[in-house]
């Protein structure tokens, strides 16, 4: 079963993203749309270097919502910065220390900041143990990496790793 359905919980998903990109539900889209989530996973299976185990949904579901939330107020806040004053910018590069050891936990973590606009996930480091991160407009690094560790890490550690 594993073989011919690799990915159940991704099958699915890609079936509502190739609806909601095609903005059809009409049976040729339906139809295609599995036909790429199911040949999508299974294609792609030899790439996974590590069966993906969700140990507490409900906290994924926060963190979806939180990271949403902080793109949506991150484009207001970058938006505002540069609109305003550009000079007056203080851009850094800060290392982020990793408590993460899961590659899924810490790709998602690196995606994750660079998906929130005014901050980048630069570097992971050779031995995984800090995640080098450029931010637009910082004057305290500490409280970056303490936000970054508290909002992100702590709950991906969560879904992702035994605690």
């Amino acid at each position: 079963m594993t073989r011919l359905l690799p990915h159940p919980v991704l099958t699915p998903v890609l079936v509502l993203i190739w609806l909601l990109l095609n903005n059809s539900i009409n049976t040729g889209q339906i139809l295609l749309g599995l036909i790429f989530g199911w040949a999508i996973p299974v294609l792609t299976i030899h790439f996974w270097p590590e069966a993906v185990s969700i140990r507490k949904p409900l906290v994924l579901l926060r963190y979806i919502t939180v990271l949403f939330h902080d793109i949506i107020m991150a484009n207001f806040t970058v938006a505002r910065l540069i609109l305003g004053n550009p000079d007056k910018l203080h851009p850094i590069f800060i290392k982020v220390p990793l408590d993460l050891t899961s590659d899924l936990a810490i790709s998602l973590l690196a995606n994750s900041i660079t998906l929130t606009p005014g901050t980048l996930s630069a570097r992971l480091s050779d031995d995984q143990s800090y995640l080098l991160v450029h931010a637009l407009n910082e004057t305290d690094p500490d409280t970056l990496v303490a936000t970054i560790k508290q909002r992100y890490e702590n709950p991906l550690k969560e879904i992702f790793e035994s605690c």
